[in-house]
């Protein structure tokens, strides 16, 4: 007696649900929803009757490692012998990646480097410096202690602002910062820290231990200058 085998067709991407195609998912989610391999299929806009685009990315990317830094020396003649890669295929991945490394470079060089309470003092200022009311501030910076990103975490009046530790590590850790630089300014004058402003020190210096986020310095900026609690060894 015969038997038939059953077979499961091979999809296309055309063919998966559209929650699933990787268009649909950048367009819905935004590009860092997105793994690698759906990127790059992204790229290739097609796949081959073989395969679909996803799988052929997942090909690409494996040849190379999983590492994208691999991807971006491989050459397009390289690209090429992989099959179903054709020269537009190959190019399209060579110029993202190229224009991926040329953005990272320009950002490197653009972003300040805060070395010290002067560096960090130079890019607060103009932000708190002249204001009539307290605000809480923090400087967000990689590992290399280039500038990430900076951000107002709270406002207040002229006595005091309020700055939760869950909003300033949150965004620490939304940015993967490695470090963190504190500031707010006192609008009365006085550059000394307050009781208050010592025991919220404390508390966020052994929040961000837990988290592996250093806090490099909290500044109190002024009229007549600037305090801070990394040199004077308050941290």
């Amino acid at each position: 007696m015969s038997t038939i085998e059953e077979t499961t067709p091979k999809l296309s991407i055309r063919d998966w649900a559209k929650g699933d195609r990787p268009r649909e998912r950048l367009l819905a989610m935004g590009p860092k929803a997105l793994s690698d391999a759906e990127l790059v299929a992204i790229l290739l806009r097609s796949g081959t009757t073989e395969v679909s685009a996803l799988d052929l990315a997942k090909l690409i990317l494996h040849r190379s490692g999983n590492d994208l830094h691999k991807l971006a020396a491989t050459s397009v003649t390289e690209l090429m012998r992989i099959r179903g890669v054709g020269e537009a295929k190959a190019l399209s991945i060579a110029a993202a990646l190229e224009l991926g490394l040329r953005r990272r470079d320009k950002e490197v060089a653009e972003r300040p480097l805060v070395r010290s309470s002067l560096d960090a003092h130079e890019i607060l200022r103009p932000l708190v410096g002249d204001l009539p009311h307290e605000e809480f501030w923090m400087l967000l910076l990689d590992r290399g202690n280039r500038l990430l990103h900076h951000c107002r975490v709270s406002q207040g009046g002229m006595h005091g602002t309020v700055a939760d530790p869950k909003l300033i590590f949150r965004e620490a850790l939304e940015k993967r910062a490695s470090s963190i630089v504190l500031c707010h300014n006192h609008p009365s004058g006085q550059l000394r820290p307050s009781t208050e402003d010592i025991q919220l020190t404390r508390k966020l210096t052994e929040g961000g231990r837990l988290l592996d986020i250093l806090v490099q310095d909290h500044l109190i900026i002024a009229e007549g200058g600037y305090f801070s609690f990394a040199d004077n060894g308050q941290l």
